[in-house]
Parts: structure tokens; C-alpha cells; sequence
């Protein structure tokens, strides 16, 4: 059995690893830490968890503990894994990130964004970014993966099959993305309250948001060139998914891209091609680690439209990680994640 840490177990990514874990043949959860909620019993904070995790409290994070463990995963706010991966790399422990701590490359570009110096620019060389779809080879040798965002998972996967081909003019890509409330976190805050969000919707932080460099990176390095990117991320009234439009010109008008997406995904176990002229649901993944994606042309032009769906707690974050750890450790990509999405 895989022994597996959490740092931050409180928060919604942190409660569906645990749901998913629990599912798991292989891992085995020892040791899972919250500095406020210390003492209290998991099945006591999370009652749909009864009976999988009893005896499992949760606990003062313990650089010692947590290194016994054979992997940790950190599902907390960014700059915590800064303090921590290091001593646990040193250990011997395998580290998946699910926060932003090691997604960007560049020091100096995640310190603007996220508005502090990075704590741990050292390990950013050895740091893989865990999109399969991407870098399933080094995955499998990484030591400390950054698990993608949410809305980074659903852009790129969309964009990708166009970006590779060159197919798509780079300089103009457009990512019009919705999100639903569970993506702000668990913390209290008002813009996330039923009264402020049910029956309402709005853009945010059009002018940047922090996985815009995110999603021009991995962009950029799929197209082997420059990108010009355009990201206006939306808050919707439900609790969970990703809906992606995208936006991109085609010089090639004749290309089958019905055929390029299916190709380029044919062996990828969670990202689904959808049929010609289909429409994903957010809610056709609810629950579920996958990626449904259908790709348009409208009037024949040379304007493409990408529609991806993801549950940004899933395939957008938690189930993604799970996904790693299955690569990591050369069992089974599906491990753990089989199940169908939740209906209604």
C-alpha cells in the first residue's frame, strides 16, 4: 500500500482527495493535517466520509510524519509547500502539489502574480507539471509534481490538438471560461454567499488572473512560439465545473479537426472527444476525472470554437492529482477514478 500524507485537509480539494482516496486499492491515507481543526476526528468534520477514514483525525502538519509517508499531497493555499517540499524531498517523499507553489517556471513571473517572493525557487527545476495528457513520460520520474489549475486543465486540453498542429493562429487565442463557486475555496467570503452568487453571473479579474501566465505557459510550449492570450474567467451560481469556450482562426479551412481531436486524445483514459456538432454539459462530469470536449466551426469560416468541460474539483484539481499519483507509481491510470459522472 501506498502511505499517503495531506497538508490541508479541510478544504474542498482537500475533502474530495479524500473521497477519492477512499476508493483507492492502493493508497492508504496516515497521516492528514490542518493547524485549526487539529484533534477533530474526519468523519466528524466530514460526515459523508463515515466509515471510511475512522480513526483518522486530523493533526499539527510534522515534517517527521508526513516523511514517512511514501507521497504528500498539499492542498492548501500557495506558499505553504514553499516551506515544507524541500525537508520532504530530502526525506525521500514524493511531493504532489495541488496548489500554484510550482506551476510557473519563472521566480520572478510567480512573484508577481501571486504577490510575495517565491519561497522555494531551488526546487523549480526538478518541479514537473502534472498534465498527463502533456507530460505522462516525466511524470513518471518526477520526484515534485504542480498539479495544473482548473481552468489552465480545461483551456489547454482544448487548445492543444490546434496549437501542435499549427493550426491555429497563436497571436489571437481567446479562453472565455466559467467557473462554479466551489472554485473560490471553502474560506468565508461574500462574493461567495447564495444570496450574492445564486441567479447572478459576472467576470472577474479580466484585466489578469494568476492562471493566466499559467495557461500561456503550457500554450506557448504546445505552440513552440510566442502565444497571444485573452482570458476572461466568469463566476456562475453552481457549485461545480468548468466551462470553457475557446476562441481560435484557422489559416487552413480544409483540415478535419473532428479528426485531429480524436487522434491527438484517442489514448488519453480521461478526455473525451465528443461526437460532431455536440455541446458538453458541466454536468456530464460532475464527480467525474474527465475532460469533454467538442470542437466547431460555425458557418464553415475560419473562426474555431472549443468547448470544454471539466468539475474543477476533479479532473480541474484533486482527481488529477490522484492521476499523477497512479503514473508515479506505475499502477493503473484509471486507479481510483473509474466512476461515471453524477446525474442529475
Amino acid at each position: 500500500m501506498i502511505k499517503v500524507g495531506i497538508v490541508g485537509g479541510t478544504g474542498y480539494t482537500g475533502v474530495e482527495l479524500l473521497r477519492l482516496l477512499a476508493q483507492h486499492p492502493q493508497a492508504e491515507v496516515a497521516v492528514i493535517t490542518s493547524r485549526s481543526e487539529a484533534g477533530v476526528a474526519v468523519a466528524d468534520m466530514y460526515p459523508n466520509l463515515r466509515g471510511h477514514y475512522d480513526g483518522l483525525a486530523f493533526s499539527v502538519p510534522d515534517s517527521k510524519a508526513l516523511g514517512a509517508c511514501d507521497v504528500v499531497f498539499f492542498a492548501t493555499p500557495h506558499g505553504v509547500a514553499h516551506a515544507l517540499a524541500g525537508e520532504l524531498l530530502a526525506a525521500g517523499t514524493k511531493v504532489i502539489d495541488l496548489s500554484a507553489d510550482f506551476r510557473l517556471q519563472d521566480a520572478v513571473e510567480w512573484a508577481k502574480w501571486y504577490g510575495q517572493p517565491h519561497g522555494a525557487p531551488d526546487l523549480l527545476d526538478g518541479a514537473v507539471y502534472g498534465l498527463p495528457e502533456v507530460n505522462r513520460d516525466k511524470i513518471r520520474q518526477a520526484r515534485l509534481i504542480a498539479v495544473p489549475g482548473c481552468y489552465p486543465t480545461a483551456t489547454q486540453l482544448g487548445f492543444l490538438p490546434l496549437l501542435e498542429a499549427g493550426l491555429a493562429d497563436a497571436s489571437r487565442l481567446i479562453a472565455d471560461c466559467k467557473s462554479g463557486v466551489s472554485g473560490a475555496g471553502r474560506g468565508a467570503a461574500v462574493g461567495s454567499l447564495f444570496c450574492e452568487a445564486g441567479e447572478s453571473m459576472k467576470a472577474y479579474a479580466v484585466k489578469g488572473h494568476r492562471h493566466l501566465p499559467e495557461i500561456s505557459q503550457g500554450l506557448r510550449l504546445a505552440a513552440g512560439k510566442d502565444i497571444g492570450l485573452t482570458f476572461v474567467p466568469h463566476l456562475t451560481p453552481m457549485i461545480r465545473g468548468i466551462h470553457a469556450t475557446l476562441y481560435a482562426t484557422v489559416a487552413d479551412t480544409s483540415a478535419d479537426l473532428q479528426a485531429l481531436y480524436e487522434k491527438r486524445y484517442a489514448n488519453e483514459p480521461f478526455v473525451d472527444v465528443m461526437p460532431a456538432g455536440s455541446h458538453p454539459e458541466t454536468r456530464s462530469v460532475r464527480g467525474a476525472n474527465v475532460c469533454r470536449i467538442a470542437v466547431h466551426r460555425p458557418q464553415g469560416g475560419d473562426l474555431v470554437v472549443v468547448l470544454s468541460v471539466i468539475d474543477n474539483l476533479v479532473k480541474g484539481a484533486s482527481g488529477q492529482a490522484v492521476q499523477n499519483l497512479n503514473i508515479v507509481f506505475g499502477l493503473d491510470e484509471r486507479m481510483g477514478l473509474s466512476h461515471a459522472g453524477l446525474l442529475p
